[in-house]
C-alpha cells in the first residue's frame, strides 16, 4: 500500500514533469492524475487544486536553487569570485534538475503564483540584488539598475541553458566557463 507521503510525492514528481512540458494551462488534473498513477480524486486529498500544486512545486524548486547557490557562498571574497560562484552553482543547478529548471523559468512570472511563492522568490533574488547594488556602487559592475544587471546575467545563464537543450551547444565545463567570463565582462565597469 503506497501511504499519504508516497503519494503526494508521486503527483508532485508527475506534475513537475507535466508543468515543465506542457505549461499551466496544458496540464489537466486527469491527465496528472494518470501521469501519477493515481485518481483524479485523490489529488485534491492532497491539494486544493492545481494552483496548489503548482505553488508547492515552485516553493520546493525556488529554495533548493536559492539553497544551491548560497551553499558554501564566499561571502568575504571579492566581487569576481562571488560572481563566478553564483554563475557555476546556478549552472550545476540547471545541469542537474533540468525539468525543475525549466518549470521555474515557465512559472517565475505567473499569476496563479501565491503570496508565499513571490515572496519567496524575492527572498531568493534578494542577495543578487544587493550584489549588484554594492558592485555598482564600488564601481566594480557598470552603473545599471540592479534589476538590468541581473536581467543580464540571468538571461545569458538562461540562453545558454536553452542552447544545450535544444541540442545546439554542450554545456561542458569549458563552455560554462567561457561563458560566465564573457557575461562577466558585459557587466563589469
Amino acid at each position: 500500500m503506497v501511504d499519504r507521503t508516497d503519494k503526494r510525492d508521486l503527483i508532485l514528481t508527475a506534475a513537475l514533469g507535466l508543468f515543465a512540458e506542457r505549461g499551466f494551462h496544458g496540464t489537466a488534473v486527469p491527465l496528472l492524475a494518470d501521469e501519477a498513477g493515481v485518481g483524479a480524486g485523490t489529488i485534491y486529498r492532497y491539494f486544493a487544486n492545481k494552483e496548489a500544486i503548482v505553488n508547492a512545486l515552485y516553493l520546493k524548486w525556488k529554495w533548493e536553487l536559492g539553497r544551491a547557490i548560497m551553499t558554501d557562498f564566499p561571502v568575504s571574497a571579492p566581487a569576481r569570485e562571488q560572481f563566478r560562484h553564483f554563475w557555476q552553482k546556478s549552472a550545476s543547478f540547471a545541469c542537474e534538475n533540468p525539468l525543475a529548471f525549466k518549470f521555474l523559468e515557465l512559472h517565475h512570472h505567473a499569476p496563479y503564483l501565491d503570496k508565499d511563492a513571490r515572496l519567496l522568490e524575492d527572498q531568493v533574488l534578494a542577495p543578487a540584488f544587493q550584489f549588484f547594488a554594492t558592485t555598482s556602487a564600488n564601481k566594480i559592475t557598470k552603473p545599471l539598475s540592479t534589476e538590468l544587471l541581473g536581467s543580464l546575467v540571468w538571461g545569458a545563464l538562461v540562453g545558454l541553458v536553452k542552447s544545450a537543450w535544444d541540442g545546439r551547444i554542450a554545456l561542458t565545463a569549458d563552455v560554462i566557463d567561457a561563458a560566465e567570463q564573457c557575461c562577466w565582462e558585459a557587466i563589469r565597469a
